[in-house]
């Protein structure tokens, strides 16, 4: 009974949402597209199960992130409807019972403490909390864009936790590997527990491909160290912060892939992967509508993560730009 009460009600509030007013919500989740590039293409809006390899109602989504401890939450920076559904996935999550900690990758541990601060002398509007802890000196997207996710956390409550490092220690992770590291930290992480090669071979891609194949070869490897690093410290603050409604994180969409992502990290440390689901908001490329086209956008056979949610594109200059022109001059090995 306590299940079917509790499926009922997480049909409740995504049906809410979806009946929105007609003036408002131009899609399923109960909003307006903010972008528009893509939006005819018919994958725009639907759930995508790569381990099922089928699509699922987006109603249905609801039930299956309540039944996980840690939901991650994987987006694209700038594109504005991410937020938005992000926002929408966890007032999902408080309205079926859960009252989950809220763990953002764009705030780091040294702003911990202002984050605290906001808490602790509310209440404050939501828009105040990106000045608080300083969002416009970070080369986030502004914060009005993750404004409607704190939102919704603040108006229930929730604990908001800071999930990164600061930049200035992944850096020196780059340069000197993990004796720039506490070795307290690199134990506690399991950062010298031994990888499969065609794992870090992966990473490798991955990170050579988001810099246009510009990055120095010899940098390759320190960041593939930093990236191992961030994402296990990120699944280190997760497991912390949980509180018995579990946790969820606001990351980008590498962070939430479940071959090497946070996923992975939680796992290694005993999270059983049952208790561990991975969405992704991915956007739409002109004229493509088969879902398994958009794995090789990730170098992965399928798309690494448990539920995929198409969404139309923000608009670019070309993105390898700045890249050229920050290594203009540079000799590529």
């Amino acid at each position: 009974m306590r299940a079917w009460r509790r499926h009922w009600c997480w049909a409740c509030a995504l049906w809410l949402l979806a009946c929105a007013p007609a003036a408002a919500a131009h899609n399923a989740w109960g909003f307006s597209w903010r972008t528009r590039i893509g939006i005819d293409n018919p994958l725009v809006g639907r759930v995508w199960a790569p381990g099922e390899q089928r699509f699922l109602a987006p109603i249905a989504l609801a039930p299956r992130l309540q039944q996980a401890r840690f939901v991650l939450l994987g987006e694209r920076h700038d594109n504005p409807d991410h937020h938005l559904m992000q926002a929408r996935l966890l007032k999902a999550l408080i309205n079926a019972g859960r009252h989950p900690a809220v763990a953002f990758e764009m705030i780091d541990t040294s702003q911990q403490p202002a984050l605290q601060h906001f808490l602790a002398t509310r209440p404050h509007p939501a828009s105040a909390l990106g000045p608080a802890v300083h969002w416009g000196q970070s080369g986030w997207p502004p914060w009005h864009e993750y404004e409607p996710i704190a939102r919704v956390a603040l108006a229930a409550g929730l604990p908001l936790v800071a999930a990164e490092l600061p930049a200035k220690r992944v850096r020196a992770v780059v340069e000197k590997g993990w004796q720039a590291l506490d070795p307290a930290l690199v134990r506690r992480l399991g950062l010298r527990r031994p990888w499969p090669a065609k794992r870090t071979a992966a990473m490798r891609r991955e990170i050579k491909q988001a810099h246009c194949g510009l990055l120095p070869a010899h940098l390759l490897p320190g960041m593939v160290k930093a990236q191992r690093l961030r994402d296990a410290f990120m699944a280190a603050r997760l497991r912390r912060a949980a509180t018995s409604g579990g946790a969820v994180l606001i990351t980008g969409a590498g962070h939430a892939r479940t071959d090497y992502g946070v996923p992975l990290h939680l796992r290694e440390h005993g999270v059983a992967a049952s208790q561990v689901v991975s969405v992704a908001m991915v956007q739409v490329r002109p004229g493509e509508a088969r879902p398994q086209a958009y794995a090789a956008g990730f170098d992965a056979p399928r798309l690494p993560f448990d539920y995929v949610v198409f969404t139309p594109a923000v608009p670019r200059g070309h993105p390898c730009a700045k890249l050229r022109k920050e290594f203009r001059g540079r000799k590529v090995k």
